[in-house]
């Protein structure tokens, strides 16, 4: 397909999705099965432009003076794909499989982008945060809103963790050459592959053979900095309560180099289906997967465990980077949801942790009603649990220091796109006294 053509598929798709209640990539991949001439290149194309018309689609919108999906295809770009607006307007030309013409409105808005001339547009638009959550994402980073915004409406990196219990990073680096990967700093396992630009297809990193050997496995750093804090060592009883598909089960079965056991569970038995192969991949064995949904498996480990992990359901703003369509779907009954919902995962959680033990509370969230009003809640309620400095436990397991927090509060971490380079992930370690 030609640029041309690219660019009124990823309008029609937009089209599509926001007249719909589908998941933005059901709504792309829809489109394929209608359109077999388009290959795998085309697809990937399209998709990235959507995707980044998701990720900025209240800025461009003022930009453009206009909210709907033609004007933030266009606006995308011109921004992420570095096309000129005299390019787009050429593109443009209303003949068959190209979009029609632009408008007198269009192309003012385009300039104003081009021009980096932005309009008199509130900060919650410009930063490409829903409005209703603007009070309290303005209390949370003050001046700094804008910027980090900016940086959850970006591509995200692909991130690695290797796995020692495999390979030696150095090995691992040599064999992922030809992409490009970078070891990241302060993080001895991880290493980085940048985000693809413009069309560019994020490489298939299942088919590599370092990956069917178990050598890595894809774990944004943010996650992996989860993993460090959560101060596991090797003959410690752990649970990860949370456990979804296990990458932090994974990550602290290496930390823990297969001695101890790990108590993995989860809530829906779907979300741990993945877990078994991908433990067998890893050569991790000092795992049990306990019976999905069981509050008696629960119970059987109450007052046992050295360090329990509650990796709870939340928002997903942390992710917004990775999941741009769910940013503007959000709505208040579901943040109440997940928030009643990291109650009762606190509360189990806080049950299996031993004297002495450690409660991490993590959350891939950036809104304070998830963080750090959820830790205070508990903290009323639980005199018997305080905040444990992340400080401590982040030297037990690194040579680097800790990484700086985003937000002005003590003894938690809260990591962002623009101060770390991460997911947006929140951890408190609650130690019972």
């Amino acid at each position: 397909m030609r640029p041309a053509g690219r660019l009124a598929a990823a309008i029609e798709i937009l089209e599509t999705y926001i007249a719909s209640d589908y998941p933005a990539r059901l709504v792309l991949s829809n489109w394929a099965r209608g359109h077999r001439y388009a290959g795998s290149k085309d697809r990937a194309a399209i998709a990235n432009l959507v995707f980044d018309a998701l990720r900025r689609a209240s800025s461009y919108s003022c930009y453009m003076a206009s909210e709907t999906p033609r004007a933030r295809i266009l606006a995308a770009f011109l921004d992420r794909w570095g096309y000129r607006v005299e390019q787009i307007e050429a593109l443009c030309d209303g003949s068959a499989w190209a979009p029609a013409p632009l408008s007198q409105e269009e192309k003012a808005g385009l300039l104003r982008l081009q021009d980096n001339n932005p309009p008199d547009c509130d900060i919650a638009a410009l930063a490409d945060f829903p409005t209703w959550l603007s009070p309290a994402l303005e209390a949370t980073f003050g001046e700094r809103m804008l910027a980090e915004g900016e940086a959850l409406a970006t591509r995200a990196p692909l991130d690695l963790r290797v796995n020692r219990l495999k390979v030696k990073p150095s090995t691992l680096l040599d064999r992922l050459a030809g992409l490009e990967a970078k070891p990241i700093s302060g993080l001895p396992d991880g290493m980085r592959i940048r985000a693809p630009r413009g069309p560019e297809k994020s490489p298939r990193l299942e088919n590599l053979d370092a990956f069917r050997k178990g050598w890595f496995e894809v774990q944004d750093a943010g996650s992996q900095i989860v993993s460090r804090l959560t101060g596991v060592k090797p003959g410690m009883q752990v649970l990860d309560l949370c456990a979804g598909s296990g990458g932090k089960t994974l990550a602290m079965a290496a930390l823990m180099e297969n001695r101890g056991q790990i108590h993995a569970f989860d809530f829906d038995p779907a979300r741990l289906a993945p877990m078994r192969q991908r433990l067998q991949r890893a050569g991790a064995h000092n795992v049990k997967i306990l019976p999905a949904g069981s509050s008696d498996a629960l119970a059987r480990l109450d007052d046992g465990m050295d360090v329990v992990l509650v990796d709870a359901p939340c928002s997903g703003s942390g992710t917004w980077r990775r999941k741009p369509d769910s940013k503007w779907r959000l709505t208040q009954a579901q943040l109440d949801e997940r928030i009643k919902e990291q109650r009762g995962v606190l509360e189990q959680g806080a049950r299996a942790v031993r004297p002495g033990g450690v409660l991490v509370y993590v959350t891939c969230s950036i809104l304070p009603q998830e963080n750090m009003q959820q830790v205070g809640r508990f903290l009323d309620d639980h005199s018997a649990f305080s905040l444990l400095s992340p400080q401590s436990r982040w030297k037990e397991r690194a040579d680097s220091p800790l990484p700086v927090s985003a937000i002005n509060e003590e003894k938690v971490l809260q990591l962002t796109p623009a101060n770390n380079g991460t997911d947006g992930f929140f951890i408190a370690l609650l130690q019972r006294s």
